[in-house]
């Protein structure tokens, strides 16, 4: 099932890190699948940060990759507006992070009189910018989201993401987004395409979550593999609907059996 795989779409925290720790092996992945002339790319959710954050943050741990190996639900919004949208006035309920990434897409992002309303993570969240995001879409803007999570996990334990968001959002004016980019959701699936050049079977999804990670593979003819180093166990496996097509106890096994090949 590896063998013909092209390019290896990792999660991060809980796969390939924890907190600011590298996850035994993790590197040794990487070594093997360049070696082999594969390719890899992470993926995260997380629209509050940019690629650039990340690729520091890899770079502190001990992983020096560029930012093109670097994919945040905010860049495949990008993807997705300059694809289906590219001239419309954009209103970002978000952090300056992802404004930076819809820029770098040449996205116009506007104060006033939008055509569009882009919810993200917003770390940065105040009630004047939530009420402007409500006004607008209660006048009949539409809006989509970048992600679906309504947790985000940190060192210090679960944060409110943009599913609480939209959740007051919802409260306000009744309505929910018309799109959701991030895992699972299929739009997440066309900006992977674009962006790595591959097709569907040549891709692997590798991840410790079974209702994003996992399901965004199984739910659109992508190769799932789950590792066992974040917050699945096998048990939790045995009593979900959602089964991946793989399962390694870490990176470090799938490379082992890539060098098998």
């Amino acid at each position: 099932m590896l063998k013909d795989i092209r390019c290896f779409v990792l999660d991060m925290d809980g796969t390939f890190y924890l907190g600011y720790t590298l996850i035994d092996g993790s590197l040794e992945f990487i070594d093997t699948v360049v070696k082999q002339e594969k390719d890899f790319l992470f993926l995260t959710n997380n629209s509050s940060r940019s690629g650039s954050y990340y690729v520091e943050k890899l770079a502190n741990m001990g992983c020096n990759v560029g930012k093109e190996k670097v994919f945040t639900s905010g860049e495949a919004t990008a993807i997705y507006l300059s694809r289906e949208r590219k001239s419309d006035r954009i209103y970002v309920l978000g952090t300056e992070f992802l404004k930076d990434e819809l820029s770098e897409y040449d996205i116009k992002i506007v104060e006033d009189e939008p055509d569009l309303v882009v919810v993200g993570f917003d770390t940065t969240l105040t009630y004047d910018k939530l009420s402007k995001t409500c006004t607008y879409i209660r006048e009949g803007i539409p809006f989509i989201a970048t992600h679906p999570d309504y947790n985000c996990p940190t060192e210090d334990g679960m944060i409110p993401d943009i599913g609480a968001i939209l959740a007051f959002i919802k409260a306000s004016t009744g309505k929910e987004p018309e799109l959701i980019i991030g895992k699972p959701h299929g739009e997440i699936v066309n900006s992977l395409l674009e962006k790595t050049g591959c097709r569907k079977d040549e891709l692997a999804i590798v991840g410790d979550r079974l209702y994003t990670d996992i399901a965004t593979g199984v739910n659109h003819g992508i190769l799932s593999i789950l590792v066992l180093t974040g917050e699945t166990s096998l048990e939790d496996v045995e009593k979900s609907t959602i089964k991946p097509h793989m399962i390694f106890d870490s990176l470090k096994d799938i490379s082992d059996a890539l060098k098998e090949l």
